[in-house]
């Protein structure tokens, strides 16, 4: 038992009024369920749910090299990006491993707003200080909520508070006054449905999430249905899914490589990216149906058909909406095919699984139509 004395967030108080199950994650105090796993996972699919994700880490870069400056460590072009718009990408060591994954958008003219993962923010912090240079600028945004607003009818609650939300498309990003104060928020989300990240003022905080509460339409969601509806959209959590060890290559993350930035090849890790790129890489993220026995957990050893060891499960358990039991993990590219049968060791028991595409469940963001 760790002695840790775990941090809180804003809406702590709230989570307990509204009996919360609390755990420790990320160092913080957090809610792992209300009224069940299970219950809150098809409300977010077939309604709206609310999400407390104020543990991770808020941050502006600002200055006239701050776009030129953040671009040295991630591989996507942000010197291209609009004002208006937000990006996925990755924080690379100059070994090409992944030391978090983020959003960094331009909700205004003033630098890029980005969010890190709770788990990961105090070491991505201290290593832009102690690498960004000329006129770029930290400002860590501590003093700052966030909210997640996930499920089909989030758009529509959204809309009655501000009705220019509607028009916001995935991975917009905007700031304005939403509920009386300033406000950064994004059309996105961890969980495959349409949805907003809204960043809110620490002491504003709880009167938005009893506000958006009060909607008929609009549950608190706790962070055990945050992971199952992420692993049943295909989303890696780092940590576990992919780590400071991984490529984007490895981790099937090459969407997120910029094709302006490949060719120029001036970001951390390059060479090894671009070589696994032309030649393969070592190992490769999959997604798998197990389709016999027990979930399959993280740490559970993949198999080929021969029973020889190939790979581990880095991610895994029931999908609520397909009633079967998927996981995602690492093998070489020889076994990485679609339909490529393997076996997961659970318990010490081999069990029939399958290598399928990814994401489980269709993702349902909002896109803009293609002209």
């Amino acid at each position: 038992m760790s002695d840790q004395v775990l941090k809180t967030t804003p809406l702590n108080a709230a989570h307990r009024r509204l009996g919360a199950r609390m755990v420790g994650f990320g160092g913080y105090d957090m809610p792992v369920q209300y009224e069940g796993v299970l219950a809150e996972h098809r409300w977010t699919r077939e309604h709206a749910g609310l999400f407390d994700v104020s543990h991770m880490g808020q941050c502006k870069i600002t200055g006239a090299d701050a776009t030129a400056q953040f671009e040295r460590f991630v591989p996507g072009d942000y010197q291209a990006l609009k004002a208006g718009r937000q990006k996925y990408s990755l924080l690379l060591n100059d070994q090409g491993g992944i030391i978090d994954d983020l959003m960094a958008g331009r909700p205004d003219h003033d630098g890029l707003f980005v969010v890190v993962n709770a788990g990961n923010k105090d070491e991505d912090f201290a290593f832009w200080r102690a690498n960004l240079s000329g006129e770029a600028t930290l400002t860590v945004l501590d003093d700052r909520a966030l909210l997640a607003i996930q499920g089909p009818e989030a758009a529509a609650v959204m809309a009655a508070h501000e009705p220019v939300l509607a028009d916001m498309a995935f991975m917009d990003s905007a700031r304005l006054m939403l509920f009386g104060v300033d406000c950064f928020v994004s059309r996105s989300g961890y969980t495959g449905e349409d949805g907003y990240e809204i960043s809110v003022p620490n002491a504003e905080a709880e009167r938005i999430w009893d506000l958006l509460l009060a909607d008929a339409r609009v549950k608190p969601i706790g962070l055990g249905a945050r992971d199952s509806l992420r692993l049943e959209a295909g989303l890696p959590l780092h940590g576990h899914d992919i780590d400071a060890t991984t490529s984007p290559v490895e981790g099937a993350l090459t969407f997120a490589l910029s094709k302006s930035r490949l060719e120029r090849a001036d970001f951390h890790g390059a060479d090894r990216i671009l070589k696994e790129r032309a030649e393969g890489p070592a190992r490769v993220r999959v997604g798998l149906i197990v389709k016999e026995g027990a979930p399959a957990r993280e740490g559970a050893e993949i198999a080929d058909d021969a029973g020889t060891v190939i790979g581990r499960v880095t991610s895994g358990g029931p999908s609520p909406t397909l009633g079967k039991n998927i996981a995602m993990g690492y093998v070489p590219p020889s076994h990485a095919a679609l339909g490529t049968a393997l076996k997961v060791v659970v318990r010490g028991k081999p069990a029939a699984a399958e290598v399928i595409a990814t994401p489980f469940v269709a993702q349902r963001y909002h896109r803009k139509p293609k002209s």
